[in-house]
């Protein structure tokens, strides 16, 4: 029935030739199910993308969470595509506080007016998977507290099984869907569901960059109240500030816009480049500015990682653009890109080369570092080759980065201000100590 109901929206958001490619429809009919394959007028007249978005958002929570991790992967998808799964960021319509209440009784054990002094039973936000009150603790902390929708795992878990189930048929079916690994994307994406789920995994993702931003007094990730925290329910501290969506309020208020821009560009350079682990969502929705010209980020469900390799492959990428050496980056991408699927790899390589080297002699002030990656994975996706989903996250949220970072300061420039940290980091790749180290590994 389930994947009738999938169908039937699809069919009727007028995306029913895409089911019918699939084989999902040959499936249905040897079960004895029939199809209506008409598109209703109004969405005959939009265009694919949006009838994409919309079916998305019909089917669910994990529909719209899949849509949210397709608008990710800037290498597979071109940017009106991407514009238009972005919107899935956009709220939800809240559940009735009631509705929650037995929810909260279960993860705390006991009744929340026990534990808050004031629990407002109207969300601040409200998403796909849960949403978020703001409350105040016994001892009158200021405190938000983000609630799970109510039977969402069960839903998601069958979804995602039946997920699997479609992309192993897309994977036989269509051929040409081969080099994009549907199985395996599907695989990842239920990990990262999973993980967004569990509320606890989301808050010691926080305290680890947290700790990793420690000697960045100027960033602020809100404190967890572990006593009431679970997978369910998490308690973090309150944030009050100018979201990254009232930019002109910076400026009435008078904050340095120039100066947050510089600053937000360091802690997300250096999750990124140091530390191996960053906040993968860096939207203006997840972004506070605060007195003192301070940064807050939040709702740190969505986190990428990459491996030491990984970051040396990335250091050698990143000077490659903002140094202009097109053959360290047509090494990179090669290497990443792995299974060629029969694609032309002297082609690629040359068309990466010519990309790169057109740049040659531009300022450093004037890259575009943001562009410059989104343009290569234009280039990728020509050729049909898919990066790996940790890169793909990675160079999403670099481009989010540099458009967050030119609207606070049109004179914002990722380039100048990512040099020094990565020659910085191959300085220290290249010390006797590091060196020694990874001689003694190897050895």
């Amino acid at each position: 029935p389930r994947l009738h109901e999938i169908t039937s929206v699809f069919s009727r958001r007028g995306l029913g030739d895409l089911v019918r490619r699939v084989g999902i429809a040959g499936v249905l009919e040897r079960a004895g199910q029939m199809l209506s394959w008409g598109a209703r007028a109004e969405s005959a007249r939009l265009e694919p993308a949006q009838r994409a978005r919309l079916a998305l958002a019909e089917l669910g929570p994990t529909f719209v969470k899949l849509g949210q991790l397709m608008a990710t992967r800037v290498d597979l998808f071109p940017p009106s595509w991407i514009a238009e799964f972005e919107k899935l960021l956009a709220d939800t319509p809240p559940v009735a506080f009631a509705a929650l209440l037995p929810e909260v009784e279960r993860a705390l054990g006991r009744s929340p007016f026990e534990v808050f002094r004031d629990l407002d039973p109207v969300p601040l936000a409200s998403a796909s998977i849960a949403q978020v009150h703001r409350a105040q603790l016994k001892d009158g902390s200021e405190v938000v507290v983000k609630i799970r929708r109510p039977g969402i795992r069960d839903v998601i878990e069958a979804d995602l099984r039946l997920l699997d189930r479609v992309a192993a048929i897309a994977e036989s079916e269509l051929p040409a869907l081969q080099p994009y690994r549907p199985r395996r994307l599907v695989r990842e994406f239920a990990r990262s569901l999973r993980r967004e789920l569990d509320f606890a995994a989301a808050c010691r993702s926080a305290e680890r960059i947290a700790a990793n931003l420690a000697a960045l007094p100027h960033v602020v990730i809100p404190r967890v109240h572990w006593q009431y925290t679970g997978e369910r329910v998490n308690v973090q501290d309150y944030v009050g500030g100018i979201t990254g969506h009232e930019l002109e309020r910076l400026s009435q208020e008078g904050y340095d816009r120039p100066l947050l821009a510089r600053r937000g560009a360091q802690a997300v350079l250096k999750m990124i480049v140091e530390d191996g682990f960053f906040h993968a969502d860096p939207h203006p929705g997840n972004v506070f500015y605060l007195p003192g010209n301070r940064l807050a980020f939040i709702d740190v469900g969505m986190v990428g990682r990459l491996t030491t390799r990984r970051r040396d492959e990335l250091l050698q990428l990143l000077l490659g653009l903002v140094e202009r050496q097109p053959q360290d980056v047509a090494d990179v991408l090669l290497d990443w890109t792995g299974d060629d699927h029969g694609v032309d790899l002297s082609q690629l390589e040359g068309e990466i080369e010519a990309f790169v080297d057109q740049y040659h002699g531009t300022p450093l002030a004037e890259l575009s570092l943001g562009q410059m990656l989104a343009d290569v994975t234009v280039i990728l996706r020509e050729h049909r080759l898919a990066l790996p989903s940790d890169l793909a996250l990675l160079i999403k949220a670099f481009i989010s980065l540099e458009g967050m970072g030119r609207g606070l300061d049109p004179g914002f420039h990722m380039a100048t201000e990512a040099q020094p940290l990565l020659r910085q980091m191959v300085r220290a790749r290249y010390r006797p100590q590091a060196l020694a180290q990874r001689a003694w590994l190897t050895l």
